[in-house]
């Protein structure tokens, strides 16, 4: 089968987590047999704030950790996309792609009768809606939503006739325990500060809690501003700046436990959806304890795989069980990668895309047009 895949960067994962399981779910159908052509912008803003700040080093890096990859970078205006599209059985186009750009994908794949879907990994459903809504779909078969209250948002507000649940995930190629380090920090945290999104819950449920129990930590992430800086400095917290997404794995080796602090957006609306780290940190075997969200769609066995903090006082509580109660941070070590493996991983996700196109190949569906359908 050969897919096509327009997305915002395969090659810089620079406050660019959807770059994560792109790259897992390529690598997966490569070894599989399928041609794979990925499309990215020339200057994304992904990798050209990648390039700034670590120059091409950062570049040949990855093609050094990810030798099967590549991808075509591309300009919009001269891109002839019958040429890309050509013999393709299937498109991809994610959803930080201009409009008009996904509207011209879409209207191609329809003229040379190639599946189109359409994949959505954020929260701009219920965030940003009217953006959502003015993005024609009428020529996709329908949507990849990374998590059911998305899929929900499309089908309910009729942007789209159909759509499909399709998770995020761990590489497992990648994501795997690693030996200890012979000296461990306590813990990790590996994010982006972003825009505000969880400035109080990252002071509530990793600052406090680190300064207050004299851990010896460590945080990775980018757009850091002072403010979050100096906090991070007064809790007695190492910030280390960008980290390759394949550097992780020895990453968590050197520490002995780690944290999940969901955007406010994933646990006050869109439940059900853990952000890709937490599939990665319990891939990698080390014990995570979460800030609150709802696991609406029963991903994982929270207390078992994990452990939930309702507060910044259950925090400490529960950083100092882990470190200080050997089986029960190796309970939660083995309870979580159980259900990676069986579960979670991007060879999961490709047999459930694999299925949706064969499917909708043996008998297409409907597609939206102008609200009604064809």
């Amino acid at each position: 089968m050969k897919l096509v895949l327009f997305y915002h960067s395969l090659i810089s994962d620079w406050n660019h987590g959807n770059a994560h399981f792109l790259r897992g779910v390529v690598s997966e159908l490569l070894d599989r047999g399928h041609q794979v052509d990925v499309y990215e912008p020339e200057s994304g803003w992904s990798l050209s704030n990648l390039l700034a700040e670590r120059g091409e080093a950062a570049i040949d890096d990855f093609h050094l950790a990810f030798p099967e990859l590549r991808s075509v970078r591309y300009d919009a205006a001269t891109l002839d996309l019958d040429q890309a599209l050509e013999n393709a059985d299937a498109v991809i186009v994610h959803e930080w792609n201009p409009p008009e750009w996904i509207s011209s994908i879409g209207e191609c794949a329809g003229r040379l009768g190639c599946t189109a879907l359409f994949h959505d990994t954020h929260h701009r459903s219920v965030t940003d809606a009217a953006t959502m809504a003015s993005i024609d779909l009428s020529h996709y078969d329908g949507v990849l939503a990374f998590g059911q209250a998305v899929a929900d948002q499309y089908v309910r507000h009729g942007w789209a006739a159909h759509a499909w649940v399709w998770h995020e995930a761990a590489d497992l190629r990648r994501f795997k325990p690693m030996p200890a380090a012979e000296q461990q920090k306590d813990l990790v945290w590996i994010g982006n500060w972003g825009d505000d999104e969880r400035s109080a819950e990252l002071a509530e449920f990793l600052i406090e809690p680190v300064g207050q129990l004299a851990l010896s930590a460590t945080v990775h992430g980018v757009r850091y501003p002072q403010q979050a800086l100096t906090l991070l400095q007064q809790a007695g917290i190492e910030y280390r700046g960008w980290l390759p997404n394949h550097r992780v794995p020895e990453t968590f080796a050197k520490h002995r436990c780690t944290v999940h602090v969901p955007r406010q957006t994933y646990a006050r609306q869109l439940h059900g959806i853990p952000t890709i780290r937490m599939f990665e940190a319990l891939a990698c075997g080390i014990p995570l304890i979460s800030a609150p969200w709802q696991d609406a769609e029963l991903l994982f066995r929270p207390g078992t795989d994990y452990l939930v903090a309702a507060d910044g006082n259950e925090m400490q509580r529960h950083l100092r069980a882990v470190l200080n109660d050997s089986e029960l941070a190796q309970s939660l070590v083995r309870n979580g990668l159980e259900t990676i493996r069986a579960r979670h991983s991007c060879a999961h996700r490709v047999d459930e895309l694999l299925h949706i196109l064969t499917t909708l190949r043996a008998q297409p569906l409907r597609r939206s047009v102008g609200g009604g359908l064809v």
